[in-house]
């Protein structure tokens, strides 16, 4: 059923980093503060989002955090529900669980979705034993860290989700002028985190191998690619590179170097020996990172590439 987008009616289920950053994202968009519940188990709730919440939005929405509906009780918040977005831990029993007791209170056509990182949502609907008419409502709606100043967001099919969910969930999404990207198939990570992840790999390798800096490292990112990718992605990148002959002249003119360096990529493990080391790096050369500074920076570059 679809209704008008500003009378969405939506409930949070999870209200961390992630969480509370999707809060700012929908409160810039509802008609009324009072449309949107947050639940959470945490004892200090309300607290805690009076304080919290107000730290990603715009000043002028501040206001509008004490309207927020807070629930401590799964059935209650969803019952009237329009959509559902989880974004607990990563566990798959954890979610399990949730999707479990959801289908119990929620109306029969509330959408549901999973703010997961790599937890697929064939997985979910399996594991909390969901029938056919349940799992087609469930997909996963993975966010690019913070959800309210990047624009991506990964839509990503679970085996038995709808073609109507999927089309609910997109236009859901472009309204609030965001860019969702149906993926074809479901695969580990997801695509965002498996390139940052490869992107992160090989940065560990070359600092572990001294060949420079965690600082080095960051600031060869940021006066280079950083840059480069918020206007143009790899294969546009390189179809420019390659002058007149596209991609393809790229890597014929240097796809021998291309192949040595593919060769020559970094393995490295979580849990070795080099974390201690470039976690040290990292507190030397940053300390405590300003989060609201880092989001007004990536916003301002998000909309000079957006009208360059």
């Amino acid at each position: 059923m679809s209704i008008p987008d500003s009378e969405s009616r939506i409930t949070l289920v999870g209200a961390g980093t992630i969480g509370l950053s999707f809060a700012a994202l929908h409160l810039a968009h509802l008609a009324s503060p009072t449309q949107l519940t947050i639940i959470d188990t945490r004892p200090d709730l309300e607290e805690y989002v009076k304080s919290t919440l107000p730290k990603y939005l715009a000043p002028a929405l501040h206001g509008l955090v004490p309207s927020i509906r807070l629930s401590g009780s799964l059935g209650e918040a969803i019952r009237d529900a329009d959509v559902i977005q989880e974004q607990g831990p990563e566990n798959l029993a954890f979610k399990a669980a949730v999707w479990k007791e959801v289908v119990e209170h929620a109306r029969p056509d509330a959408l549901f979705w999973s703010s997961t990182s790599g937890i697929t949502a064939t997985s979910q609907a399996e594991a909390a034993g969901l029938d056919d008419a349940a799992a087609a409502r469930l997909l996963v709606v993975h966010p690019y860290n913070p959800p309210h100043v990047m624009p991506l967001l990964e839509v990503v099919l679970g085996a038995r989700t709808s073609s109507e969910t999927v089309e609910r969930t997109v236009s859901f999404w472009r309204v609030r002028q965001r860019e969702p990207v149906v993926l074809k198939k479901e695969c580990k990570g997801f695509v965002a985190n498996r390139l940052a992840f490869a992107l992160l790999r090989e940065a560990v390798h070359l600092v572990n191998e001294g060949v420079v800096n965690v600082e080095e490292m960051d600031k060869i990112v940021e006066t280079s690619m950083g840059p480069r990718w918020a206007v143009a992605g790899p294969f546009k990148s390189y179809h420019v590179g390659g002058g007149a002959g596209g991609l393809e002249g790229f890597f014929k003119n240097i796809g021998g170097t291309v192949q040595d360096c593919w060769q020559d990529a970094g393995q490295v493990n979580v849990g070795e020996e080099w974390e201690q080391k470039i976690s040290q790096q990292a507190r030397e050369a940053y300390g405590k990172v300003d989060v609201g500074n880092r989001d007004r920076k990536t916003k301002a570059v998000l909309d000079a590439a957006k009208t360059a």
